[in-house]
């Protein structure tokens, strides 16, 4: 673990929605460190999307406290915050406004009261970056739903945020697609140092993209841990609805088979362990 402060920081915080008379979220807290990739991972209705629209200051809690870099949200920092803390929506179309693709990217930088001529350079850094370059010119509204989701990506990055803050990045894409993203999104923190956090349902994307597991399960945080700890914890995962990854399922197979199999999360572990299975037995 690191030594540096936490960039994002939960101290308790509780949600009611003025509709509900049920806690959105309840006591949670959490430390985010700059650099990290974390997930946040949950059942739908688990309370998700509402604890990310608490990070940069979109909901405000009922009681606890959200410091980012060790302040809290305020009025008077708030637009502070949001140029460190950037968030992509799970419905890119939510945040997706402009009639071109350059314009739509170029929407934060500009108002940020930034030059022209720096804000063409994010502009084409951005999308570069999100291998979306060719298309300045393209309607947003005319594009798979796998590129708006970059291109929303894009319009975040052009702000230069220390956090991005993803809520479903792979929901509605087709396999393929989602690995992309989650791709990018990874290079994304290997290039750029950006922390990155991301809210999913999908067990599967979890083992190999994060470095630390919050569970989140009706507004509460049931644990935290690296991807290994969590998915040793089938109880855990059965009250909150979730699953093993596919790959630990076939391993869980093996061993009720009788095999002396290790349960393992990522393609490249459960390579290692069938190789060695194959040598035990050769």
């Amino acid at each position: 673990m690191t030594t540096e402060a936490p960039i994002i920081e939960l101290k308790d915080i509780s949600y009611f929605y003025a509709s509900s008379k049920t806690k959105a979220l309840d006591s949670v807290s959490l430390k985010i460190y700059p650099g990290e990739k974390i997930a946040i991972l949950g059942a739908n209705g688990a309370g998700k999307s509402t604890l990310f629209r608490h990070l940069n200051g979109i909901l405000r809690p009922s009681s606890g406290q959200i410091l980012i870099n060790g302040q809290e949200i305020t009025r008077k920092n708030i637009k502070q915050v949001r140029q460190t803390v950037g968030m992509v929506f799970q419905n890119p179309d939510d945040q997706i406004l402009a009639p071109t693709v350059e314009q739509d990217v170029a929407f934060g930088p500009m108002n940020m009261g930034l030059s022209q001529e720096e804000v063409e350079r994010r502009v084409a850094e951005a999308l570069e970056l999100v291998h979306m370059s060719g298309f300045e010119e393209r309607s947003p509204h005319h594009l798979s739903g796998g590129q708006k989701k970059l291109v929303a990506i894009a319009g975040i990055l052009a702000m230069r945020p220390r956090v991005v803050v993803l809520d479903e990045p792979t929901a509605g894409l087709d396999p393929l697609t989602a690995s992309q993203v989650i791709n990018m999104i990874e290079e994304m923190n290997l290039q750029l140092g950006i922390t990155v956090i991301l809210s999913t349902h999908d067990v599967d994307i979890v083992p190999s993209f994060a470095e630390r597991v919050y569970v989140i399960h009706d507004g509460r945080i049931g644990a935290e841990g690296t991807p290994e700890e969590i998915f040793s914890k089938c109880d855990l995962l059965r009250n909150a609805h979730l699953r093993m990854p596919r790959i630990a399922e076939v391993f869980r197979l093996l061993q009720e088979s009788g095999v002396d199999a290790d349960i393992q999360i990522t393609p490249s572990e459960a390579r290692n362990e069938i190789l060695r299975l194959l040598r035990m037995h050769a």
